[in-house]
This record gives structure tokens, C-alpha cells and sequence, in this order.
């Protein structure tokens, strides 16, 4: 891939391990033994010895959503929603030189889980989010297509082709978005509900991240997992276990194919801020932007590693 811009990685391993050392160093945290979990959209970090996560922002287009996720998790907590929990007592985002990071707990392991996380899981956890009363404070409205053209404003490292592709798909995604009818009510997404966001504890699934938490169609957050089942290979089992629970079916209503679009372009371009500071991700970002292009809705991906 051929750059349009002359930027180098900010998101290196090295320049992230010295964000979470400056963070730690002021907050009096032990940082050795520091594990990088995951690095995609977000750098995320277990700290052992301390038994905390820090969540510091991997894209400079998307750290406007730092405050949001701070206020999403505390209105959780307030109503005793299992999910992951903000470390109290420090203001929050947490600025470490051009980072913003956010501390949590970690949530303890299920010592002898009697089974893997599946749909029942997911359809129970959204049917509770589904339930809850607004917050009080404002929410953005569902606004998909925002974060994939800050990403793209945000690239470290894309072609003039590839850019011009990816803008023209969103140019013609936010046509069809504009003709959808929900049948379901509007209210609060969590705007990522997949398992991978959920986490099993002695006290059953946790649901984190709140990146894309705002205000539209229900429809979104039961449109990620059938997504997972064409393009990851995940059970189909999973899927029909959240239609059973959840009692509606996603895929049977005529506005699942535009919500399928959308997410494998969401899916495709969450690698773009990170392309020089973690270059194994180009291999699978190629993969999905080919069979974007061919528009081959069968080709399997493998996640972002």
C-alpha cells in the first residue's frame, strides 16, 4: 500500500508501552508484568500486579469517544448492569501526552465455566441494555458511518485507490441508511454487541467496550453476530440461540442487508489509523478490501491480531 501521507507509526508497541509507563508513574501504579491484551481500535493493557486494565485510545480521530465511554460505564454501574467497571476516585479520560487513556478493573475469571459464551449469553445481556431508562445526559445519535471517515481522515498508511474506494462505499451506504425503516423501538445501543465484547465472570457475562454506545434502531445490535457467523466462521448456532432469545430475527427483516454492509465496512477499515504502527494487520486489511471490491459476501476473515 502506497501512502498519501507522510506520517510514522504513533502506535507502536514501544511509544504505547511508554504511554502506559508515564501513565502508571503518575499514578502511582506498578506497571511490571504489564500484558498487551489487544490492539486494534484500542491499545488495551492488564496490569497483574495490580489487577487493572488501561484502555488507551488508538486512533486521534476517535478521542472525542473517551468522555462518552467514561459517562456510558458510570450510568451502567448506577444501574448495577454487569459490565466492566472504571476505577473511581481519578478523573477520567486520562490525558498521557497526545493519549487518552481510561483505568478499569479487571474482571475476575470464571474458575470452572460450564460452558463458552454463546448467543443465550449475548441475547440476555442486550435484552437488560435494551430495558434500561435513558440516561440523563446526552447520547450521540447512530451515526455508523462516522467513525469509518475519521479513520480514513486518520490513516497512517492508504492508497489513493483504496481511499477513493472506501469513500465512494460510504457515499453509497449512506443512501440506503437513509431509506431504512426499524420495526423495532429506537433507543440505547451498546453499537458493538458481538462475544467478543462480552466476558465471562463467576457471576456470569460481563459486556464491555462503549466506543460506539448512542441512540438509534435496536436492529444494529443484533446485526454484528450474524456478520461474525458469514465472514468469522462463529456457530451458526449462536445466531439461532439469539434469535430464540431475543425474538427477533435480524436477518429476516429487509434491512439487514444495508446493517451487513456497513459493519464489514466498519469491520474492514478499524485497522486504518494502525497501519505503520502495527503492519501485520495489512495482509488481512487486503484480504477485505478484495472481497469488498469483488462483492463476495462468502470470503471468510480472520480477525485483526
Amino acid at each position: 500500500m502506497s501512502s498519501t501521507v507522510a506520517l510514522d507509526g504513533r502506535f507502536t508497541r514501544e511509544k504505547l508501552s511508554g504511554a502506559l509507563r508515564r501513565l502508571c508513574a503518575e499514578l502511582g501504579l506498578d506497571h511490571r508484568g504489564a500484558r498487551l491484551v489487544k490492539f486494534t481500535s484500542n491499545a488495551v493493557f492488564e496490569l497483574p500486579a495490580e489487577r487493572l486494565v488501561v484502555r488507551i485510545v488508538g486512533s486521534m480521530g476517535l478521542r472525542h469517544r473517551a468522555a462518552k465511554v467514561v459517562r456510558v460505564a458510570t450510568w451502567l454501574a448506577e444501574h448495577d448492569v454487569p459490565a466492566v467497571r472504571l476505577v473511581t476516585g481519578i478523573p477520567q479520560p486520562i490525558a498521557v501526552g497526545e493519549h487518552l487513556a481510561t483505568l478499569w478493573h479487571v474482571v475476575p475469571e470464571h474458575p470452572k465455566p460450564a460452558r463458552g459464551l454463546d448467543g443465550r449469553d449475548l441475547a440476555s445481556v442486550l435484552r437488560r441494555w435494551h430495558a434500561l431508562p435513558a440516561p440523563t445526559f446526552e447520547l450521540p445519535g447512530w451515526a455508523p458511518l462516522d467513525d469509518v471517515r475519521r479513520r480514513l481522515a486518520d490513516a497512517e498508511e492508504l492508497s489513493d485507490q483504496d481511499r477513493a474506494f472506501l469513500e465512494e462505499r460510504c457515499t453509497a451506504l449512506d443512501e440506503r441508511l437513509a431509506d431504512l425503516r426499524p420495526v423495532l423501538p429506537r433507543g440505547v445501543l451498546h453499537g458493538d454487541a458481538h462475544l467478543g465484547n462480552l466476558i465471562a465472570s463467576p457471576t456470569g457475562p460481563v459486556i464491555c467496550d462503549f466506543d460506539s454506545t448512542s441512540v438509534g434502531p435496536r436492529e444494529w445490535d443484533l446485526s454484528s453476530l450474524p456478520v461474525g457467523v458469514a465472514r468469522f466462521g462463529h456457530s451458526p448456532r449462536w445466531q439461532r440461540q439469539l434469535v430464540r432469545g431475543y425474538r427477533f430475527d435480524v436477518t429476516r427483516w429487509d434491512g439487514f442487508a444495508v446493517l451487513r454492509d456497513v459493519r464489514e465496512l466498519k469491520l474492514t477499515t478499524s485497522a486504518l489509523p494502525i497501519l505503520r504502527s502495527h503492519p501485520g494487520v495489512r495482509a488481512e486489511l487486503r484480504k477485505r478490501l478484495d472481497s469488498l471490491r469483488r462483492g463476495d459476501p462468502t470470503a471468510r476473515w480472520a480477525p485483526y491480531r
